[in-house]
């Protein structure tokens, strides 16, 4: 996990995710986190739970529209 940093990323994502409305950029978003979520360290894996799942739902939210 060398050069990222897990917070920043996931508060730049947290941050962004409100605003995106394209499904295809917030499946990115969920395949960013989720590789991030394999190489993070354990104690970190519960805050990328919770966003991964906001994301999953935002993306559910638009598909039904």
């Amino acid at each position: 996990m060398k050069g990222i940093d897990p917070y920043a990323f996931m508060q730049s994502a947290a941050g962004r995710l409100d605003t995106l409305t394209d499904p295809a950029e917030l499946d990115l978003m969920l395949d960013d986190l989720e590789y991030l979520y394999e190489v993070m360290d354990p104690e970190l894996q519960s805050l990328a739970d919770g966003l991964m799942e906001r994301v999953r739902e935002r993306i559910a939210r638009l598909s039904r529209t």
